[in-house]
């Protein structure tokens, strides 16, 4: 029987691996992944790292909270890049563990990109995509042949010299995953509204999904903001818009819940 940390690259001293812990459930781990957590002797994580996944890393590993979370005091991105870059030139394996995947709204390029100046060898682990996973484990696709083709992921939170043209993404008639948006559902449905999406489409937001908080909390697109406000849908959460929205209906009497064998 092969050995699973035969199956990952060596984890060099000097050098960060930017890896995703999925979803939440440390069941959704890579075996890239855990291998890290078990190699690494720094490990700089973010605020939607589950406690389960860390109970993987190694004893005597050093544990650095970096989450950014809406509205509360958060790591400024400049420095968690630097102490990621002093934590390479002291000698250790430095493991940066995203919520997700690094490179989906995760600030994983603006890492890589700074590492590379810096001259500091790294690797990038993918992780199952928060976005996709929260809705697939309730049954429902990205992607139906018979509704859609094609599907939108989008933050809620754009940079500060930015603006998202959710009028144009309306248009598009794709279903829309979207991300870190609770708190700007209010400006981000009116804007959907006035590209032209109906204001019954379908809807649903996961929370907290494969975790011990997961709830689901199915509406319409001008529903959200209200049940937004009502403390119904919470964050973290990823809000699907359209027409898959309604694909767990179908199946929900023989869909078997995430993770209830395991909590038997």
């Amino acid at each position: 029987m092969t050995s699973l940390s035969r199956l990952s690259p060596p984890f060099a001293p000097g050098t960060v691996w930017l890896v995703g812990a999925g979803p939440g459930d440390p069941g959704l781990l890579t075996i890239h992944a855990i291998n890290a957590l078990a190699a690494a002797d720094a490990i700089v994580y973010d605020a939607l790292v589950d406690p389960a996944v860390l109970s993987f890393a190694r004893e005597g590993a050093t544990l650095e909270f970096a989450g950014k979370r809406g509205g509360k005091p958060s790591a400024v991105q400049r420095d968690i890049c630097e102490r990621l870059i002093q934590l390479a030139r002291e000698g250790k394996r430095v493991l940066r563990l995203k919520g997700g995947d690094p490179f989906i709204f995760g600030r994983g390029g603006e890492e890589a990109l700074a590492l590379s100046d810096a001259g500091v060898p790294f690797r990038i682990i993918p992780g199952v995509s928060s976005g996709l996973a929260s809705l697939a484990i309730h049954g429902i696709p990205a992607t139906v042949r018979r509704t859609n083709h094609a599907v939108i992921l989008a933050t809620g939170h754009a940079a500060p010299d930015a603006e998202i043209e959710w009028t144009a993404l309306a248009r598009t008639g794709a279903p829309i995953v979207l991300y870190m948006a609770v708190s700007n559902l209010p400006s981000i449905v009116a804007g959907l509204l006035e590209g032209g999406l109906a204001g019954d489409t379908p809807a649903l937001a996961v929370h907290g999904a494969t975790t011990a908080k997961e709830c689901v909390v199915e509406g319409t697109l001008e529903t959200l903001p209200k049940l937004a406000k009502e403390g119904i849908i919470r964050s973290p959460a990823i809000v699907a818009i359209g027409a898959i929205a309604t694909f767990r209906s179908a199946i929900a009497n023989h869909l078997l819940e995430f993770g209830s064998e395991a909590a038997q």
